[in-house]
């Protein structure tokens, strides 16, 4: 590799092995084996495929940083999984209570939604070092934020964990905020044919498991699967309807099925335990995708350039702006469910508008921190002419010096 390449030997083997040390210990220490209830593993394995094949994949979409895409992924997961388990070990111990150990690792490996959520708005920017702190720091945050919406807000789980969306995308956009936008000129994150079936094909992995992803925690759990499915389902045909309607030639683009597609899932996740009609799901989805794709537009042209925010993989109307949809569909579904019962309707609403702003609100404050810190010169931030190359962190044998 050409010695004008920094190398990270002395800063990210370190810090992965000091934090396996520390799990291994507190591992030790707090998890005495007992007995499982099997009947989760299939959720487990649902969830466990989203995560690494489906988003492993999904973010491939960059022609030149698929290695880092699919390596970083799996590091930040297997890494985030086992601080997650203790973060929410230290909270059920904080709450006196108990929880099986598989179930909370379904709930570990959903938390990390949230990382590759922000990832995603950092990819090609960001280093090893900065993505593994940043793993480290949102996992504790969003576990904190779901504390306080589970202890003062009464949120059940559920809800508390469907705000993984809305917390990833706007901790990820605000983190992005502090690192330099590439140049416009610059090619190296264009997409390529081969980038775009890659890319789609993590989506389609997603698609499939994603009402295993809404009903996992879910009291109703054939309900959540149905209507996440129909939310889903009709998300996918507007997008494709959208696609040709929007673009110059009048031919489907791939984008805007990648991103459009999942929109439905995302939007439904926040009612698809209490929607009574499937037809509401199939608004929702609508919705959903008609925002995902318009809100590109908007995002791209109107909000991005004034306030110089460079979305690398487009979190915000793929996952941010359908949650938002999504816990605003909650809130008049409730209102309509509870019509009659006026004097507990004010405080169930503010209940639930509360947790969303809680959210939104320490998602964006501490991403911008996290983002000021993490682009100290301590942590070698990666220079813009190395952005969106695989190059500055893989070994290429084919184009080292002499072969």
């Amino acid at each position: 590799m050409p010695s004008s390449y920094r190398t990270f030997r002395n800063s990210v083997p370190w810090l992965i092995l000091s934090l396996e040390a520390v799990f291994i210990i507190l591992f030790n220490v707090l998890f005495p084996y007992d007995g499982e209830l099997m009947k989760s593993y299939p959720a487990f394995q649902d969830v466990n495929h989203m995560m690494i094949f489906g988003f492993g994949f999904f973010l491939m979409f960059l022609k030149r940083y698929g290695f880092s895409t699919t390596g970083f992924n799996l590091l930040l997961m297997v890494l985030g999984v086992q601080c997650s388990m203790l973060i929410d070990t230290f909270i059920l111990l904080l709450q006196e209570k108990s929880q099986n150990h598989l179930e909370r690792l379904i709930e570990a490996a959903m938390s990390m939604t949230a990382v590759v959520i922000s990832t995603g708005a950092v990819l090609g920017k960001a280093n090893p070092v900065q993505l593994i702190l940043m793993t480290v720091l949102e996992l504790i945050v969003f576990h904190m934020t779901r504390w306080m919406n589970d202890t003062f807000l009464q949120v059940t789980d559920n809800i508390s964990m469907m705000h993984v969306h809305l917390f990833g995308a706007y901790f990820g956009l605000a983190f992005s905020s502090c690192f330099s936008e590439p140049s416009p000129r610059t090619d190296k994150n264009a997409r390529t044919p081969k980038s775009d079936l890659l890319s789609m094909l993590g989506t389609l992995f997603l698609w499939v498991f994603w009402p295993s992803f809404n009903s996992v925690l879910s009291d109703s759990k054939w309900r959540a699967i149905y209507n996440t499915y129909f939310g889903l389902a009709v998300s996918a045909v507007t997008a494709f309807a959208l696609s040709v309607l929007t673009t110059k030639d009048g031919k489907f683009r791939m984008s805007h099925i990648h991103s459009a597609v999942l929109a439905g899932g995302v939007a439904v996740g926040y009612a698809a335990h209490s929607i009574k009609y499937p037809w509401i799901a199939m608004v929702l989805g609508l919705l959903a995708s008609m925002i995902a794709i318009l809100g590109s537009y908007c995002s791209q042209r109107c909000l991005n350039p004034p306030l110089k925010l460079h979305d690398t993989s487009g979190v915000h109307f793929t996952f941010g702006m359908p949650a938002v949809l999504g816990a605003l569909a909650q809130v008049i579904l409730l209102i309509i469910k509870n019509w009659n019962n006026l004097p507990s309707l004010g405080y169930l609403v503010m209940i639930q508008v509360g947790a969303f702003c809680l959210t939104i609100s320490v998602a964006l404050i501490t991403g911008l921190i996290a983002g000021l810190i993490l682009n100290l010169r301590l942590f070698k931030t990666t220079p813009v002419s190395k952005y969106f190359e695989d190059q500055f962190y893989w070994e290429f044998p084919h184009l080292a010096v002499g072969f």
